[in-house]
């Protein structure tokens, strides 16, 4: 395939689960979205994180926490940037038919999407059991990972079809 054919197949093209990839990148670039203010705030660019006026919301000292900068002497907004930006390209990469030609593209992007809601869930517990609050954009980050799990399963599972045929 040339890369006219699959630009023209990324935008106009309806088949070959297209529509729950599309929807997949979308709630990606919003959880980047939501680590973009966080990675701000924990490098210093601004001080303060805006939160709706709820008492358990405070990202501040969720985000502000020793634990946001443990992995890799790095903010974990930051990686989450990284992470999301991957699960994005795997959601974009190859045409239609990717199922059937690079099959193990689904199955790499329903493994990632897997881990990425699994670490939103769990970094979610961490946030009430370690600072009793939350952070809104945290939960907005981990709800997007949630809602892509349901959409990357039926490629995947075609994929696998693929394989095992």
């Amino acid at each position: 395939m040339t890369p006219e054919q699959l630009g023209r197949e990324l935008r106009l093209g309806t088949g070959g689960f297209l529509a729950q990839r599309r929807k997949i990148l979308g709630l990606s670039l919003i959880a980047s979205g939501a680590m973009m203010p966080i990675s701000l705030y924990q490098m210093g660019v601004i001080g303060h994180l805006p939160e709706p006026p709820l008492p358990w919301l405070d990202a501040d000292a969720v985000d502000g926490s020793s634990e946001a900068y443990a992995i890799l002497a790095t903010p974990d907004a930051v990686l989450g940037l990284g992470s999301y930006a991957l699960t994005a390209w795997l959601a974009a990469a190859g045409g239609e038919e990717r199922g059937r030609t690079r099959p193990w593209i689904p199955l790499a992007l329903a493994a990632k999407v897997g881990l990425d809601a699994l670490v939103g869930a769990k970094l979610t517990v961490d946030q009430w059991t370690r600072h009793r609050a939350f952070c809104s954009w945290c939960l907005l980050a981990a709800g997007a990972s949630v809602a892509t799990v349901p959409l990357a399963v039926p490629e995947a599972r075609a994929a696998l079809r693929r394989l095992r045929s």
